[in-house]
């Protein structure tokens, strides 16, 4: 469990393997130089990953296993500086690194980071993974606000995919969070989180859910081939949501 300091949020060597199942990675491209902190030599890399706990840098001359190293990454005229202690090492390949301190401060730019790297991952699936659908479904959606508290709310998608949702909420929630979702023409319900949202027009905002695992079946539909049009031979799409 993470230990807040007054300047610094400090949390435990966790390796990496097991960060991977608990705490998702989500691709990031950006140009690292990682310190050791016993010699001082300096590694330029490039970062291919990145998560709440670590990050893996792609290098020729990764540092060994055990090492510990000071690691900053740059993107975009913005820079991320950590305490890290490398936990797997591969030769020419590069090395998993958790970060073992965090200020306060490169916490935020961290975590806004792995925001877009989930709202661009959202995109591209709803893009490459499975044919949206638009179609309204009425769902319920429950979970916490923006503010950490409970919330219920009765609404329904604009689009849906083998991969999640695009939803009306009048709630305002967080990019992240853990929310249930329950188709109310099935009452079969999901475990999803919040993969992006769009600044509120009127009383309601666009957000983007995204099932934790692949689940096509929860919403009965057949979903359709890359190249499917409206008019397409196999369109059968009816009023109501149902094909």
């Amino acid at each position: 469990m993470p230990i807040e300091t007054k300047n610094k949020i400090v949390r435990p060597a966790t390796p990496v393997a097991t960060e991977r199942r608990t705490q998702p990675r989500h691709k990031f491209v950006a140009p690292a130089e990682v310190v050791d902190a016993q010699s001082g030599s300096r590694v330029q890399a490039s970062v291919s990953d990145i998560g709440p706990r670590g990050c893996f840098v792609e290098t020729d001359h990764p540092l060994p296993t055990g090492a510990l190293a000071k690691v900053r990454i740059s993107k975009d005229a913005k820079s991320f500086e950590a305490q890290a202690r490398v936990v797997y090492s591969t030769p020419a390949k590069g090395m998993g690194l958790v970060f073992t301190a965090v200020e306060l401060d490169q916490h935020r730019i961290l975590a806004a980071w792995i925001e877009e790297s989930v709202e661009s991952a959202w995109l591209a699936s709803n893009r490459r993974r499975s044919q949206r659908i638009l179609v309204e479904v009425p769902v319920r959606v429950s979970g916490r606000n923006s503010r950490g508290a409970p919330f219920e709310e009765e609404t329904h998608t604009l689009a849906i995919s083998a991969h999640g949702a695009l939803i009306l909420l009048a709630m305002s929630v967080n990019k992240g969070e853990r929310v249930t979702l329950l188709n109310v023409r099935t009452e079969s319900t999901a475990e999803c989180s919040i993969a992006y949202v769009t600044a509120p027009q009127s009383d309601r905002q666009q957000v983007g859910i995204q099932f934790v695992l692949p689940n096509p079946g929860f919403w009965h539909v057949a979903f359709p081939p890359d190249d499917w049009t409206r008019q397409h031979e196999d369109s059968k799409l009816r009023s109501g949501g149902r094909t």
